[in-house]
């Protein structure tokens, strides 16, 4: 072979060489990049965060919420609302108290979130001597105060000298004073301001009537012993007696609603005011009304 021909074999060797490294690193490169940004940015540590993160259909994260109730119609009303409650991440904790008086203390001592049993005029007759520092966060229902008797069977048939039983508790006393006086059975003196008043505050008892004081849970008990009683609307429900059987009774724009109760800085918790707006929707109106007729009365 010629000197010229050996250079050009040379020369188309490596030519061919050349090209065959060229095509392995373009492979190379092609298998490297094959994977997409978005493939590849999945390192251990990107993988770990996004397992983490919580998936759109994943319920939202629960809070428990304690509230203290009266059996009826109050916890009946909480219960109603749970479900709503619970898709919002809420579990309702329900505690019904036989005893009323308990429910404002636990409320100060934080055995409970909220309480759902009272009037804001009972509230206020007692939060300064118990040292109660609380906020009202919204009006659920009234309950309508009436008259009731085993042995009478209308206003008129209240004779001279008949025992009247009435509650005990400031509050709740005045008011069945007042309802007393709307039916013109008595008159109390002027300047009554404090949503309180006694027997002692009446100037015109023409029928004479005696008044029985005691406690509001045993009104109904006491019905045998006197004429009639003033009871408390949901003291009557629970005591099984038809509330449609009151001789007389509140209207509709009794400013005795009863309402939701916290301690004073807890009115903006996300989950208090999820129980307000729980509370206060049309689906509760129609609840109450199907359900207690002119026992219950919405205040919404």
């Amino acid at each position: 072979m010629s000197k010229k021909k050996s250079l050009f074999a040379v020369t188309a060797i490596l030519l061919v060489a050349g090209t065959l490294l060229s095509g392995c690193g373009s492979k190379n490169n092609n298998n490297g990049s094959s994977a997409s940004p978005s493939e590849s940015s999945a390192s251990p540590s990107a993988s770990a965060s996004a397992s983490a993160s919580p998936s759109a259909s994943e319920p939202p994260k629960e809070t428990t919420l304690k509230i203290g109730a009266a059996a009826v119609p109050h916890a009946e009303i909480l219960n109603f609302v749970k479900p709503a409650l619970k898709e919002q991440g809420v579990n309702l904790d329900v505690i019904v108290f036989d005893d009323e008086g308990q429910l404002n203390p636990a409320l100060k001592d934080g055995q409970i979130d909220a309480n759902y049993f009272q009037h804001v005029p009972y509230l206020d007759s007692v939060a300064k001597e118990k040292g109660f520092d609380f906020a009202v966060t919204a009006k659920v229902h009234v309950e309508p105060i009436g008259f009731y008797s085993d042995k009478l069977k209308s206003k008129d048939e209240i004779k001279e000298g008949a025992k009247i039983g009435i509650p005990n508790n400031p509050s709740n006393e005045y008011r069945a004073l007042v309802l007393l006086q709307q039916q013109g059975l008595i008159k109390l003196k002027d300047g009554l301001t404090t949503y309180e008043a006694t027997p002692k505050d009446i100037v015109d008892n023409p029928k004479k009537l005696k008044f029985v004081e005691a406690d509001s849970a045993t009104l109904p008990r006491a019905l045998p012993d006197v004429d009639g009683a003033i009871i408390n609307t949901n003291l009557v429900l629970e005591a099984k007696i038809d509330p449609n059987s009151a001789l007389f009774r509140e209207d509709a724009n009794s400013p005795y609603a009863n309402v939701i109760v916290v301690r004073k800085g807890d009115e903006n918790r996300e989950e208090i005011q999820k129980l307000d707006a729980a509370l206060t929707t049309p689906e509760v109106k129609k609840f109450i009304e199907e359900k207690y007729g002119v026992a219950v009365v919405p205040a919404f």
